[in-house]
């Protein structure tokens, strides 16, 4: 045969066997596609597949190698150097001898652990770190403590504030599962530039960078080292890091110490959903066809009985919910999507007027809106009230985004006696006291035009004591009234910072 008629029908045999399906190479999932060759430019030598008994050769597809599961891909990525001492082998053999405790942590963490992991990959930062969740909250994401440092990685609401997590009277981003962990790996990032060492930076965030810091210079003053277990620290900051290393040896060798972990796999547990109107959480949940509870672990920020679509855009949801969550809204037609709504204080109130004002009970105001007993609401708060069936408008982004609930200790009257003055008449009494004539009158049984003589005993009910004590006529009564009330605490809506918890107090 010629030869150029026998490479011309070779070509047009192999041009033939490019367009058929079956024989197309497959890009695995997650590869780039080799970039096809130019138009027109014939394959270079090294490209030309060799030729065996007249047919063609396939290249061969190399599949990537993914981790099994969530587990596998959290040890490929461990980075962080191991500590080895007494303290790390007493917490592994605490937590080995707890796989009940265990089981529980790792099977609440299934829903958070891959999303965390994706963005320490991202970061190119130790997965280690997707565990430290295990030692802060054991992965509760409404988890509160003693000095009120909340969510799934303990922040204190002035540093929350600090990395951009909104707290307000609809929502509390140190519980969100997004923002709170972008703001504990900003966090984190920040601290191991700070010092360069990965177990510093977690005293750091456990102590405070200012702790750390003054720890490492009077070590250094004193000639010694200022690694992390050279310093002096409180005892909860020399247990931190042991914590962690004995969470990861157990997650690293789970056989050695007889624990099983749950299996977690190795794609998205959830997705965000936009959230198109204002909603109860409740009904979002039935939307989405899953429980309330699970709802709420994918949205622990929403601590309200409503979402405002204005402060809170997106929702999590279970993968395959969020498709059905879609379609049901857009068939829903089943009434109200919210029965909240936020209304603003006009002036300061007592809870039953603003309940009465708002058509509601005022037990039921005091159990939505979190409002302890004995307190006034000051003006200008924000109110989860219920929401009429003729409004159709939802609460404004500059409301659902800063509302906030401020309280006031509500006055409480005291009966006192005095003893009048050679020159006190009704109206001296009243201005001294911050009462009314008419109520000295009304409580003492007197006409209203009445003198009162020198050492006559006068009753009055007064909210605190008086700024200045009247010389010489005050009863037992009146002195014991203002001792009272000197002695006892000021009430406040903001519990103040515990001292002895350096921890929480840095963070």
């Amino acid at each position: 045969m010629n030869i150029r008629i026998w490479w011309v029908c070779l070509a047009l045999w192999l041009s033939g066997c490019a367009s058929l399906a079956p024989n197309a190479s497959v890009t695995p999932a997650g590869a780039v596609p080799e970039p096809a060759p130019p138009a027109n430019t014939a394959p270079a030598p090294s490209q030309l597949l060799p030729l065996s008994s007249g047919q063609p050769q396939q290249a061969a597809v190399t599949p990537l190698a993914l981790p099994p599961d969530l587990w596998e891909r959290i040890r490929r990525g461990f980075a962080m150097p191991d500590l080895q001492t007494d303290l790390v082998d007493d917490r592994v053999q605490w937590y080995a001898a707890r796989p009940d405790y265990i089981a529980r942590m790792t099977e609440r963490s299934s829903k958070y652990l891959y999303h965390i992991v994706e963005e320490l990959e991202r970061r190119q930062m130790p997965t280690e770190l997707a565990l430290l969740p295990f030692i802060e909250s054991a992965f509760n994401p409404q988890a509160v403590s003693s000095a009120k440092a909340t969510g799934m990685w303990q922040f204190m609401p002035r540093t929350g504030k600090d990395f951009d997590l909104k707290q307000n009277v609809f929502r509390d981003d140190r519980r969100d599962v997004l923002a709170s962990t972008r703001a504990a790996l900003d966090y984190l990032q920040k601290l191991y530039g700070m010092f360069g060492d990965w177990h510093l930076a977690l005293a750091a965030y456990n102590w405070g960078e200012g702790n750390v810091g003054k720890a490492i210079a009077r070590n250094q003053r004193n000639g010694l080292g200022g690694g992390y277990t050279d310093l002096s620290m409180p005892m909860e900051t020399r247990f931190y890091v042991p914590k962690l290393q004995a969470i990861k040896n157990l997650v690293a060798r789970p056989g050695q110490y007889n624990l099983s972990l749950p299996n977690i796999p190795n794609h998205p547990y959830f997705q965000s959903v936009p959230l198109p109107r204002d909603m109860d959480v409740a009904v979002a949940a039935k939307l989405a066809a899953i429980s309330l509870d699970d709802f709420k672990s994918l949205n622990p920020s929403a601590n309200r009985p409503v979402l405002l679509a204005a402060g809170t855009p997106h929702i999590l949801l279970p993968w395959d919910n969020a498709e059905t969550f879609q379609q049901n809204y857009e068939a829903f037609s089943g009434g109200q999507l919210a029965s909240w709504t936020a209304w603003v204080a006009p002036s300061t109130l007592k809870v039953a007027d603003a309940a009465r004002r708002a058509g509601i009970s005022e037990d039921e105001l005091r159990r939505v809106n979190n409002i302890p007993p004995r307190m006034l609401i000051k003006a200008g708060s924000a109110l989860l009230v219920p929401r009429s069936a003729r409004m159709d408008e939802d609460v404004n982004p500059e409301l659902a985004d800063n509302g906030r609930l401020d309280l006031t200790p509500e006055a409480v009257q005291r009966r006192i006696v005095v003893k009048a003055g050679k020159k006190d008449t009704l109206a001296s009494l009243a201005r001294q006291y911050k009462v009314t004539e008419a109520q000295i009158v009304e409580w003492n049984d007197l006409r209203p035009q009445a003198k009162l003589q020198a050492g006559q005993a006068v009753t009055l009910m007064v909210n605190s004591a008086p700024a200045s004590a009247h010389k010489g006529n005050k009863t037992r009564s009146a002195k014991k009234s203002t001792q009272l009330a000197q002695s006892r605490p000021a009430q406040s809506q903001h519990t103040p910072r515990a001292a002895a918890d350096t921890r929480v107090a840095k963070r």
